[in-house]
């Protein structure tokens, strides 16, 4: 247990600082330094800490173990660089909201330093496209937010980094 709870410290702290130090660079200054902050949070971090691998999301384990995340419901619930953060339900219906370019933005820095944290030396550019293309998600998105997002992510998989998030930080 102790042996986990220190590798999940690293990787939480190194994703962060990687999605930080991406932020920074699409002059997201705030998002960077407050981004994830609720993986500290007790329900996060300590079944973050019991589901551990090292190799993918400890929600993922949690949702095979018990068929859903609280990790996860409390995660998407406070941090709107999730798509599933602007989701909502009325009178019986799925309200799908378009995300804020800002938010959009901060999930591709979200994505890449996943990527790159999780995948390791085996990273490419197009990582986070390809994660992105495999999953339903797509699907859920509403239509500008996910032109944008696949916009974003085929920027990165096909230009070079800076160059990439430079085009990135100057849209609006």
């Amino acid at each position: 247990m102790l042996i986990n709870l220190l590798k999940h410290c690293h990787t939480i702290n190194k994703h962060r600082f990687l999605v930080m130090k991406l932020c920074f660079r699409l002059g997201l200054y705030w998002q960077g330094l407050t981004h994830d902050l609720s993986k500290y949070s007790c329900i996060e971090f300590f079944t973050s800490v019991k589901y551990f691998t090292g190799t993918k999301s400890p929600i993922d384990a949690e949702i095979i173990d018990k068929g859903y995340s609280a990790c996860w419901l409390h995660h998407k619930g406070r941090n709107r660089h999730h798509w599933q953060y602007w989701v909502d339900f009325y009178k019986g219906q799925v309200v799908y909201l378009e995300m804020p370019l800002k938010y959009i933005k901060e999930m591709v820095a979200d994505r890449i330093a996943a990527c790159m944290v999780y995948q390791k030396e085996n990273y490419q550019p197009d990582s986070a496209l390809k994660f992105y293309l495999r999953s339903q998600e797509r699907t859920l998105m509403p239509e500008k937010t996910k032109e944008k997002l696949y916009y974003y992510l085929t920027l990165v998989a096909e230009k070079p980094l800076d160059e990439a998030l430079q085009i990135i930080r100057n849209d609006k």
